[in-house]
């Protein structure tokens, strides 16, 4: 299980990318990558690199049986035959299970890599999802029939993770040509670095506003964490200096950075809010609700426009029958 996940690292590091931590759970292995690969075929390989490694253990198992005659069952079975024969046995079915066409599993993602070259990467996800989620719905059926409650712990976790990339490719779609400044918090509350967990208490209750910039000299120094504020509160008086809490290695990102790389970065360090600079001088605060609202407002829109565009096709269309041609659909209104 444990060479399975290497297998997805290594093809992944091939292409420049890092791999955070594997973890190993007793339905299986989870390499989590820093970012999964944009181009197709580089998805396809990474996604490959795992059963190919079972397959390949497997091979050299059969070598090796086959050389020392350690065959003791004519059949492949887990119930019989030599450790060894057991073994390669196991990677065998390792192997063809994971090439399972169920997203987010290696199969799934080979169907994705497969579809998006001619698809592309969104829809691509979407139909493998929809395949991933049906046979995570026929895994369970035959769990419950077969009272294998491994299996239906698999569909469930199939399931869910499917829904889950589906959500998160729409996500980053959404932001794809977005600027921080476009998502960012303009209206906020900051502390001064002699500020007490006292007085941040204060400003928690009086807004809505969750993690606070902490400034020295008019620059921002740290970040004062909702969670961090609430840990330092339980175990410390409210007359101690905010200075103590804050997060001083939290990052800023500039207001014209790409939205989506900003988000990628708040994933990666666990980060709910980052402050947003221009020219070294906070002017905003980036935060997971915000970045939300921001989706479902250009969704709105998006929706309002495609409405808006069928009306006025509609109506050159019944004009086009008298005057022989389009007039060109309106372009929907982008919020700056």
């Amino acid at each position: 299980m444990l060479l399975h996940e290497l297998g997805h690292a290594l093809m992944a590091r091939k292409f420049g990318i890092k791999t955070s931590n594997i973890t190993l759970l007793p339905i299986g292995g989870i390499a989590r990558l820093e970012k999964m690969p944009e181009k197709p075929m580089q998805e396809l390989l990474v996604a490959l690199a795992g059963p190919a490694v079972n397959l390949a253990i497997a091979a050299l198992l059969f070598m090796w049986l086959g050389a020392t005659r350690g065959f003791t069952s004519e059949e492949l079975s887990l119930e019989s035959g030599s450790v060894l024969q057991r073994l390669m046995t196991v990677n065998l079915a390792l192997a063809a299970f994971n090439l399972l066409p169920a997203f987010p599993m290696d199969g799934g993602r080979v169907l994705r890599a497969l579809l998006a070259t001619f698809l592309g990467h969104r829809r691509a996800t979407s139909a493998a999802a929809y395949v991933g989620q049906n046979m995570a719905i026929l895994f369970g059926l035959f769990g419950l029939l077969h009272n294998n409650p491994f299996l239906v712990f698999i569909a469930i976790f199939v399931y869910l993770g499917a829904q889950a990339e589906a959500g998160l490719v729409k996500m980053q779609f959404a932001l794809k040509d977005l600027l921080v400044r476009d998502a960012m918090m303009t209206r906020f509350r900051t502390l001064s670095i002699q500020s007490t967990l006292g007085n941040a208490a204060e400003e928690l209750l009086a807004g809505s506003q969750q993690d606070f910039p902490v400034m020295a000299n008019d620059q921002s120094v740290g970040i004062l964490r909702r969670n961090d504020l609430v840990k330092a509160l339980i175990s410390n008086r409210r007359d101690v200096t905010v200075d103590k809490f804050m997060c001083s290695e939290c990052d800023s990102v500039d207001e014209m950075a790409p939205l989506q790389r900003a988000v990628e970065t708040m994933q990666a360090r666990h980060s709910t809010a980052m402050p947003v600079t221009q020219d070294g001088r906070i002017v905003g605060l980036l935060t997971m609700d915000k970045i939300s609202d921001r989706i479902m407002i250009n969704a709105a829109l998006e929706h309002n426009s495609t409405i808006s565009r069928s009306g006025d096709r509609s109506h050159s269309y019944l004009n086009g029958s008298l005057s022989s041609g389009f007039s060109e659909p309106k372009q929907p209104i982008q919020p700056s």
